[in-house]
């Protein structure tokens, strides 16, 4: 079992806690365009808090060398705001400058330190046993008497602040971390039955491991598709010009009555059956909804990951909506995630209809394909007492 804050004595302790506030950013700006993310750890923060313990936020944002790789100036900003208290952001991650905060801070205060991502060190794929011997490490944990991580959609990656203070402190799962893992666990292993998986999106690759998974497994009883993996499918089985995996044609042998392919899709001059045109569509059709309609309220537990289409533009927008909804209103134990996916369901304001919205995407995925993440993996290792 994975170590939880329940297991510990936070009050009037340091601790670092490391956090995924990655967000996305307006290009001409750099203004955060939508805080999330930033919202989703603060339950942690403020438990924290109420324990008069001092906390020492680790995050990041972009990676090196891309556009939105950036300071955290403006996240401590828009977390000082949704909390409604003091943030004390520091333009450094382990010098002395941070190291000097953190001395100064009292117990009860916020700190977040800058970008992990400017570090070297970061972004190396260690084990934690080695990444514990990193300068981030040894400076920052001497000033701490725990470590917590909440950063599921992160959890996927063996990076230093993610794994590395795991075998040097008493290590915890933070409460959004326990309560992705809960929902995710229940999903694959105890939801009610019929159990339902909808996958779409602009990517194909990963989701064929993971439906493969789902199904040999007999973790899914149906697998529906809209988005780039439909494309996929149908191209595999001959149904539509798009080169796909050969694996695909494997799967639809062995499991094709428990895959749930679109039979029309939307174009930019209107609806065709699957067939009628030879290219990839922009959306699931009218047809394919009243289908995949039809299931979800048959269904006792969905998981979505993906679009139906492209949703940005209103006019291929109609699949991914009425889908989400018909999850929304179904009464099953539903699951979301996918960076998109969640987009769409804020956008809709349905968020509140969901069971669960996660807040993983590569980690979801790691999930859904039975395999295991480092940091929870580290975290039990490591496990103390």
């Amino acid at each position: 079992m994975i170590p939880t804050m329940d297991e510990f004595d936070f009050g009037n302790k340091s601790v670092i806690l490391r956090v995924d506030i990655n967000s996305p950013l307006d290009p001409s700006t750099l203004e955060i365009m939508d805080n999330w993310r930033i919202r989703r750890c603060i339950p942690t923060i403020q438990e924290l808090v109420k324990k008069n313990a001092k906390v020492i936020i680790l995050a990041h944002q972009g990676r090196p060398g891309k556009w939105d790789f950036t300071s955290l100036e403006r996240h401590a900003k828009e977390l000082a705001r949704l909390m409604n208290r003091d943030v004390k952001f520091v333009d450094d991650v382990y010098g002395s400058k941070a190291i000097e905060e953190i001395k100064k801070a009292g117990n009860g205060e916020v700190i977040l330190l800058d970008n992990v991502r400017k570090c070297e060190e970061e972004m190396k794929k260690l084990p934690p046993e080695e990444h514990a011997r990193a300068e981030m490490v040894k400076k920052l944990s001497k000033h701490a008497s725990a470590f917590i991580n909440d950063a599921f959609a992160a959890a996927h990656r063996s990076h230093c602040s993610m794994v590395g203070f795991i075998p040097v402190l008493p290590s915890f799962a933070g409460r959004l971390m326990e309560a992705e893992l809960k929902n995710l666990d229940k999903m694959m292993k105890s939801a009610e039955r019929p159990r339902i998986f909808i996958f779409g999106g602009g990517k194909y690759e990963n989701s064929i491991e993971v439906i493969k998974n789902l199904l040999e497994k007999g973790i899914a009883d149906k697998i529906l598709l809209g988005g780039m993996p439909a494309n996929a499918f149908l191209g595999a089985m001959k149904k539509i010009d798009f080169e796909a995996d050969g694996e695909i044609k494997e799967i639809m042998e062995k499991y094709g009555d428990r895959i749930i392919l679109p039979v029309d899709m939307v174009y930019e001059n209107g609806e065709l059956d699957v067939g009628e045109a030879r290219k990839p569509g922009k959306d699931i059709g009218s047809k394919t909804i009243d289908i995949f309609k039809e299931e979800i309220k048959n269904a006792a537990s969905i998981l979505i990951s993906g679009p139906m289409g492209v949703f940005e533009e209103e006019r291929f927008a109609r699949g991914t909506r009425e889908i989400l909804e018909a999850i929304a209103g179904s009464g099953a134990f539903s699951i979301a995630g996918g960076g998109h996916t969640v987009a769409a369901i804020n956008k809709l304001r349905l968020a509140e209809k969901f069971s669960y919205v996660s807040t993983g995407g590569g980690s979801l995925e790691r999930f859904l394909m039975s395999k295991s993440l480092p940091v929870v993996e580290a975290l039990i290792k490591f496990k103390r007492g």
